[in-house]
């Protein structure tokens, strides 16, 4: 009939969600651990390698930044 596919669409999304499980309260429990670690690394490995990883970017972009400021503000010579 033509009101079949709905009713399988929504058949098949409820038993889809019925077994993904709910990870908050873990993650919860985890993030509000009293542990002594800045909450931007409480995630473990991962979140401790992407810190590393963004502070590099940072700072490598700040000084290639900084670098070509200071070129770009020293005058040029006449011979060029």
């Amino acid at each position: 009939s033509r009101h079949s596919l709905p009713r399988v669409a929504t058949r098949a999304f409820n038993t889809t969600a019925r077994q993904m499980r709910n990870k908050v309260p873990e993650k919860q429990k985890i993030f509000q651990e009293d542990n002594g670690l800045p909450v931007h690394i409480k995630g473990g490995t991962t979140d401790v390698l992407l810190y590393r990883l963004t502070m590099s970017l940072t700072i490598a972009g700040t000084g290639f930044s900084c670098y070509w400021l200071l070129v770009a503000s020293m005058p040029r010579s006449k011979a060029d």
